[in-house]
């Protein structure tokens, strides 16, 4: 069994990294008006690293872990098979939920245009936190376990996933800025998605630890893959686009993946 203190470190090691989404919010709201470019540059960026690490981070992770319960072949096709079901599970929660239609919401009512725009990023920015929350619950886990574990690999591991979340709480706090204009509320959904990963380390710890093993944590990698894929391409870069600021998007997303290259490199 662990110590009280051993415990206590961990979980702290957990709730700084997911509250660093809050950071990125805190950016995101304190820009007097995003414009345009800056909405397009930082939907850009976040899609960048949420792509990056997905398929160089956490892709190959879910890969090994399933390689090593069920071999090789099972192992790549199990993972393939949760990456395009986590794409599935995604595309049929975003046919389902309805438009959030709020008649207190700014705006509502005085022009169809603006309203489906603002109904628009609305629903990017409360996927983006829903994907983002799932991600964090079992990036969470992981680190709280390492924390357990050995601290001299917890700490850079807890560093870089905040690192990885900052960006994360821009890509939260921007869209649902624009849609509903608080800054009070686009803070609030970019920390609340980051407190998934303390969450996810208390769960894990009480009830999931029996029965985690490579296959489960394998599968569970995949389908968040899959999720977060599915938000980069259905909701993040089309919203970007839809600015109108093309290459800034681009621009974006290519140092967005440069940034997340670079912080998994210094943590290798």
């Amino acid at each position: 069994m662990y110590d009280l203190s051993t415990v206590l470190f961990a979980l702290g090691l957990t709730v700084f990294a997911g509250l660093a989404t809050g950071i990125g919010g805190l950016i995101a709201v304190l820009k007097k008006d995003p414009g345009d470019r800056f909405m397009a540059g930082a939907l850009g960026f976040s899609a960048g690293v949420m792509l990056y690490v997905s398929f160089m981070e956490i892709l190959p992770k879910s890969i090994d872990n399933l390689s090593e319960a069920w071999g090789d072949s099972i192992g790549n096709w199990a993972a393939v098979g949760a990456f395009f079901a986590g794409i599935a599970l995604i595309a049929v929660i975003d046919a389902l939920v309805p438009e959030p239609i709020n008649p207190h919401e700014r705006g509502i009512g005085s022009d169809p245009h603006l309203d489906a725009e603002r109904r628009n990023l609305m629903k990017t920015g409360m996927f983006t936190a829903g994907a983002i929350a799932f991600h964090n619950f079992p990036e969470g886990f992981a680190t709280f376990i390492a924390g357990l574990e050995d601290a001299t690999i917890a700490i850079p591991v807890a560093v870089a996933i905040a690192i990885h979340n900052i960006p994360e709480g821009v890509a939260v706090a921007v869209p649902i800025r624009q849609a509903t204009g608080s800054r009070a509320k686009a803070l609030k959904w970019s920390t609340l998605s980051g407190l998934a990963e303390p969450a996810g380390a208390l769960i894990g710890f009480l009830l999931l630890m029996p029965f985690m093993g490579p296959a489960t944590l394998g599968l569970s990698f995949a389908v968040i893959v899959g999720i977060m894929v599915f938000i980069c391409l259905d909701e993040l870069l089309p919203t970007a686009q839809a600015t109108g600021r093309h290459h800034t998007a681009v621009y974006g997303l290519i140092l967005g993946m440069a940034v997340m290259a670079i912080s998994l490199l210094l943590f290798i």
